[in-house]
C-alpha cells in the first residue's frame, strides 16, 4: 500500500482509536484537544512520509506522535497540566512521562466508554449519530453532512451544541452501573442502528450502499460483545440482523451502482458465512425473557436469507412484522409488512392495506403500490410508479423506478 493509500487508510482506523484515549485522558471537556492532536498527527505524518518514506511501523510511529504532542500541550499549559496532574509523573526538569496508554485493551475501553458518554439521553439522536460518526468512527465533517443530508454548517453547531451539553452534564468518560447500562443501552443500540441503516440505504453522495457505515455500525456493535457488561440479547440480535443484511451486500447493486430487487438478486452472490454468523448470534440472543425489535427484525432478515419463494416463508415473515408493529410502530415497518402479506395472502388484499397508510410524501410508498397494481390495474400501477419517480432523491432510484415504467409499457 504506498503513501497515497496508506494515511487515509489510517486515518481511518486509528484516528477514532487516538481521539478516544485522549478524551478519556483529558476529559470529556477537551474533547476538541483530543480531535487536533490527533489530526496534527496525520498532518505529520503526511509531510513526514513524503520526504522520508512510511516508517517500518506507521501505526506505532503515530501513536508514539500523538503521546508526544499530548505531553507538549501538557508542558505548554500550566492550568491544563494541573486539571489532570493525577495522571502525570514529574521529576525535577519537569514533567517526566505522560502516561497515555495506547494499548488495545485500553483502546476498546476508551471506545466503549466513548460510545456510552456520546449516547447520554440528554443529547439528541440525530447529535449522538453525529458524534458517533466524528469521534468513534473517524468520519470528517463534510462526510457526516452528506450522511445525514445537510450541510457542514449545520453538523458543525450540532456538533458543537453536543459537547457543550456533555460539559454542562458532566457526563465521565466511564462505564456505567449497571442500572445505567441497562438504561442507556437502549439509545446505544438505536444510534448504532440508524449508523448501519444509514449504510444500509443511504441517500447521500447519490450512493444507495456504504459499505463503510456498515462495517463501523457492526464494528462497535462488536465492541458490546467484547464487554460482558453489555454481552446482552438485544446486542446479539443486534448483530445478527446486520449480518443477515450484510450478506446480500453484493447481491444487492450491480455493476451501475443500481439495487437489484430481492426477488431478481443472485443468490450466488450471498456470503453464506455471514448468515451462519447471523444464525449464531441470533440464537446467543434467545436467553432472557424480554423480545426486543431487533430479535424480531433479525428474525425477518434470516428468512429474507431463505431463497425459496414459499407460502411459509412470507406467512412467518407477516407474522413477526405483525409483533414487531406491536412492540414499536414505524411507517416503514408497516410498508415493508404489506409486502409481505401480499405474498402471503395476494396482492389484492395488500393494496386495501397498503393504501390505508398513506404516506404519500414517501416514493416507497408509490413503488409498493405501482408493483401490486402491476397485472392487475397497468394504467394505476403505471401512475403510481410516476408518482414514485417524482418522489425518488437518487439516480439509481430513479432508475430503477423508470425500468419498472419501461416494463409495464
Amino acid at each position: 500500500m504506498n503513501q497515497q493509500e496508506l494515511i487515509p487508510h489510517l486515518f481511518r482506523t486509528e484516528f477514532r482509536k487516538i481521539t478516544s484515549v485522549l478524551t478519556k485522558f483529558f476529559g470529556i471537556d477537551h474533547v476538541e484537544i483530543a480531535e487536533d492532536i490527533a489530526s496534527d498527527t496525520f498532518l505529520l505524518a503526511y509531510e513526514t512520509w513524503t520526504y522520508n518514506g512510511i516508517p517500518e511501523n506507521p501505526t506505532a510511529w503515530l501513536y508514539t506522535v500523538a503521546k508526544n504532542k499530548a505531553k507538549n500541550h501538557i508542558s505548554r499549559n500550566r492550568t491544563f497540566t494541573e486539571k489532570i496532574s493525577g495522571e502525570i509523573k514529574y521529576s525535577s526538569s519537569g514533567i517526566e512521562e505522560v502516561e497515555i496508554d495506547l494499548s488495545n485493551k485500553n483502546i476498546t475501553d476508551s471506545q466503549l466508554q466513548m460510545l456510552f458518554a456520546i449516547c447520554h439521553p440528554a443529547i439528541s439522536t440525530e447529535a449522538q449519530i453525529g458524534l458517533s460518526l466524528r469521534i468513534l468512527c473517524g468520519f470528517g465533517i463534510d462526510e457526516i453532512a452528506n450522511a445525514l443530508l445537510t450541510n457542514n454548517e449545520t453538523i458543525n453547531k450540532r456538533l458543537y451544541r453536543a459537547k457543550e451539553k456533555l460539559r454542562l452534564e458532566k457526563i465521565k468518560i466511564e462505564f456505567p452501573n449497571e442500572s445505567e447500562i441497562n438504561n442507556r443501552l437502549e439509545t446505544v443500540l438505536t444510534t448504532l442502528y440508524l449508523l448501519f441503516s444509514e449504510g444500509y440505504y443511504s441517500e447521500s453522495q447519490d450512493v444507495v450502499l456504504r459499505n463503510d457505515f456498515c462495517l463501523e455500525a457492526m464494528r462497535l456493535t462488536s465492541l458490546l460483545m467484547e464487554d460482558q457488561q453489555t454481552n446482552l440479547p438485544a446486542v446479539n440480535a443486534l448483530m445478527s440482523l446486520m449480518c443477515f443484511h450484510s450478506s446480500r451486500f453484493n447481491a444487492r447493486i450491480n455493476e451501475n451502482g443500481e439495487i437489484i430487487l430481492y426477488g431478481d438478486q443472485n443468490e450466488a452472490l450471498w456470503d453464506h458465512e455471514l448468515i451462519e454468523k447471523g444464525g449464531y448470534f441470533l440464537h446467543k440472543a434467545s436467553t432472557g425473557n424480554k423480545i426486543s425489535k431487533y430479535h424480531l427484525e433479525a428474525s425477518i432478515a434470516y428468512w429474507h436469507t431463505v431463497k425459496a419463494d414459499t407460502k411459509e416463508k412470507w406467512e412467518n415473515i407477516l407474522q413477526l412484522f405483525n409483533r414487531l408493529l406491536q412492540i414499536e410502530y414505524s411507517p416503514i415497518a408497516a410498508l415493508n409488512r404489506t409486502y409481505a402479506l401480499s405474498k402471503a395472502q395476494g396482492k389484492e388484499i395488500a393494496i386495501h392495506e397498503a393504501e390505508k397508510l398513506q404516506l404519500t410524501d414517501n416514493h416507497f410508498y408509490f413503488t409498493l403500490l405501482g408493483e401490486l397494481y402491476a397485472g392487475i390495474d397497468d394504467d394505476k400501477a403505471t401512475l403510481n410508479f410516476q408518482q414514485a419517480l417524482s418522489l425518488a432523491k437518487t439516480k439509481t432510484d430513479k432508475r430503477t423506478i423508470q425500468e419498472r415504467i419501461n416494463k409495464i409499457g
